[in-house]
């Protein structure tokens, strides 16, 4: 499980870092990167879900915010252009990687160290943290859209 997890994670940071560092960066690369990092963390949080890690409201944000990111980007593609990302978008995708990690840590402790004590505080922390990548994503959200919002394509859009 860990093993995955980590090999996924270091994969996404090696392939971004290769395709900047060698000038690689593509459009369509810019839209299949963030869907399959996506496709691969809700994969994930929904087994947190599943062994009551995650909270279900936490997911439910989440999700709802990537399929609306997912849906502004094919606009913009449509229209040959994309949104580059920002500050709060990387802080997102920070969270969702400290989340994928108290996941993990959560399970592993749940399995070596079932009746200890101390694992209720450790799962509230890692209920926090998951709570956080939500809110980030809220925001994220918000000033992808604000962005979209000036675009000659969203102007398009609701035109139509």
């Amino acid at each position: 499980m860990w093993v995955l997890f980590l090999l996924s994670e270091v994969t996404d940071l090696l392939d971004g870092y290769i395709a900047r560092s060698r000038n690689l960066v593509s459009d369509i690369g810019k839209l299949m990167d963030p869907f399959s990092d996506v496709f691969l963390r809700v994969t994930y949080f929904v087994g947190f879900v599943a062994f009551g890690l995650m909270p279900v409201w936490a997911l439910i944000v989440i999700l709802w915010r990537e399929l609306l990111i997912l849906f502004i980007r094919m606009l913009l593609i449509r229209e040959g252009f994309a949104m580059a990302a920002n500050v709060w978008g990387k802080a997102k995708s920070f969270l969702y990687f400290l989340s994928g990690v108290g996941g993990m840590l959560g399970l592993t402790f749940r399995i070596w160290y079932r009746d200890a004590d101390w694992l209720y505080n450790a799962e509230r922390i890692i209920y926090y943290v998951f709570a956080a990548s939500a809110v980030a994503a809220l925001i994220s959200f918000a000033v992808y859209f604000n962005g979209f919002r000036k675009s000659e394509t969203y102007k398009k859009f609701i035109s139509e």
